[in-house]
């Protein structure tokens, strides 16, 4: 991955704009270390002596990296020439922007979106992510109609921008997810704290995905639905925890019927497995929810879906983004 996409990074670093790239070395087993060799002072190197994660990756990583704004930028994205200046340009007209996204396109089909952030995140009022662009496993092609600059939920852990001290103060990553979903939590938290998330669709950059575990494996099933548990108990209001809790592992168990029903045996065990793993470590979910809920400004709902996605996906048919109805719906 380094090998394919690192030297066009290098050469689109802007000259007279301050910015400086980082490889963390996460542990590598392999030649990367004398790889890195090769471009000399046009790249720093931060080692990590022992892999235990994405997340944890950029948690050691970044604390040793003084910047005013960080780029975490995963090693199988491709960039796009300037893809760097949209997205300082945009930080710089509102102060109350703390991430930023560019817009994710598929390296494999480049007039697709891709799976993992495609034009910008948001989430369902039951957890369940989503993007403009990309809901479930329909992925939109590109013709322009998400173009527009837009404040979304969460935005893609293969490459957003982020204020580097509303990084710190936030928390940053959480290091207990080690990989899928720490993104969303992150962005929850910031948005929680009165901060804006957008995407900027003139930054365009191309993922691989699924390069270090791949879509619907059973470890990404595992990691997705615990992350999705700990991250609601984290970041939902008191009066809405437990009932959309309990709706959530409702809804588990129907996917859980659902894979088992389709062969996918060892994916639907991931479900159960990814329920005790919650339930084993609830105090200390319950401990990090205490900590974050002390630091809430409000909670937001801006970016949240109103209604069911899996309703409005599977049932209503609604395939693409610009065909959801964000009407709120009638509580009373």
């Amino acid at each position: 991955m380094l090998e394919q996409f690192l030297p066009s990074i290098v050469n689109s670093i802007p000259k007279d704009q301050g910015v400086k790239l980082v490889v963390i070395d996460n542990a590598s087993t392999d030649d990367t270390q004398d790889y890195l060799k090769q471009f000399g002072s046009q790249l720093e190197v931060v080692t990590i002596p022992v892999n235990r994660g994405f997340t944890n990756g950029y948690k050691v990583g970044l604390e040793q990296i003084d910047a005013e704004i960080f780029c975490l930028l995963s090693s199988d994205v491709e960039i796009s020439a300037s893809w760097i200046e949209p997205v300082l340009k945009m930080f710089e007209t509102d102060s109350n922007i703390g991430v930023i996204q560019p817009k994710i396109k598929s390296w494999h089909r480049k007039d697709e979106f891709e799976y993992a952030g495609a034009g910008g995140g948001y989430i369902d009022y039951q957890g369940y992510p989503f993007c403009r662009g990309r809901i479930f496993y329909d992925i939109e092609k590109d013709e322009s109609q998400y173009d527009d600059p837009a404040e979304i939920f969460w935005a893609s852990g293969a490459c957003f921008f982020i204020r580097a001290e509303l990084y710190k103060s936030s928390g940053g990553l959480d290091d207990d997810f080690y990989a899928h979903m720490e993104e969303i939590d992150l962005c929850w938290r910031i948005k929680n704290q009165g901060y804006k998330i957008m995407v900027c669709p003139s930054s365009e950059v191309f993922h691989v995905g699924g390069a270090v575990i791949a879509y619907g494996s059973s470890q990404k099933v595992f990691r997705n639905h615990r992350n999705n548990l700990i991250m609601l108990l984290k970041n939902l209001p008191a009066d809405q925890v437990v009932g959309k809790i309990i709706l959530r592992l409702f809804m588990d168990a129907l996917a859980f019927v659902n894979m088992a029903m389709r062969g996918q045996i060892i994916a639907a065990f991931a479900i159960i497995k990814a329920h005790w793993s919650f339930f084993l470590s609830l105090k200390k979910w319950l401990d990090k929810r205490k900590e974050i809920q002390s630091h809430i400004v409000k909670h937001t709902t801006s970016g949240i879906y109103p209604k069911s996605i899996v309703y409005t996906y599977f049932v209503r048919g609604k395939r693409k983004f610009s065909e959801l109805d964000w009407t709120p719906l009638n509580k009373g």
